[in-house]
């Protein structure tokens, strides 16, 4: 079982030679809302907690075959198996206070909504330093650095075949 970190940082000219042919790293969320925490790739690893979340996104530092070594907000590390992750993006607010939501990508843009501390909300598209962001039926924009899970998806060429 090959462990593989960092062979695409998310340039476009490069190949993405880790097991999913996807870049590493990069940002998925919790497919349930319980997933397992283990201290290395394998059921026969202890569980070190539970992740409690559905959609609480993680990035993915390192992968095997089956197994994602995932960074979650807060620094804590740990692997989960493959099928616990999706790659639908989700950001977080991991502040103390609340994010304002925009109606546009501007900081001067109409306020649509507030970004409660620890919440956590679809998202769609990050552009120039902001991302949109969709919760609750309201959908708008914040500051990039505001959130957790934000920033363009990275981009990678497939393995040549």
């Amino acid at each position: 079982m090959g462990l593989l970190a960092g062979a695409c940082r998310g340039a476009g000219d490069q190949n993405c030679a880790t097991p999913s042919t996807l870049p590493v790293p990069r940002f998925v969320s919790l497919k349930f809302a319980e997933v397992n925490a283990r201290k290395g790739p394998g059921e026969d690893y202890d569980i070190q907690w539970v992740w409690h979340g559905k959609g609480l996104p993680v990035k993915v530092i390192a992968e095997t075959s089956d197994w994602r070594k995932v960074q979650a907000a807060d620094g804590s590390v740990a692997w989960v198996n493959k099928r616990l992750v999706d790659g639908r993006r989700f950001a977080l607010r991991n502040a103390p206070t609340a994010a304002t939501l925009r109606a546009e990508p501007r900081d001067d843009a109409k306020l649509v909504a507030w970004l409660q501390p620890h919440a956590i909300a679809l998202l769609d598209r990050c552009e120039k330093g902001w991302c949109r962001l969709k919760a609750s039926g309201v959908k708008g924009w914040v500051r990039q650095e505001d959130v957790w899970g934000g920033g363009p998806p990275p981009v990678c060429r497939p393995r040549p075949k």
